[in-house]
């Protein structure tokens, strides 16, 4: 069976964590900060997991993570 390439697009914003998680980082944190709360910017700086829904498509493009 050939090898599997992993989707770089998703390899660059997703990481797999020892438990099988996928973890990710937020949005909304690029630019206009100063129109959001100080307590919605510092939680957006926290990585969070993916939902369920969604985690087994991103684990398939992710083959090796």
């Amino acid at each position: 069976m050939p090898k599997l390439k992993t989707h770089k697009g998703a390899a660059k914003r997703f990481k797999v964590t020892a438990t099988g998680e996928v973890k990710r980082h937020k949005g909304f944190t690029s630019h206009l900060l100063t129109s959001k709360p100080a307590k919605r910017a510092r939680g957006l700086r926290q990585a969070t997991l993916v939902a369920d829904t969604d985690r087994d498509n991103i684990k398939k493009l992710l083959p090796y993570g």
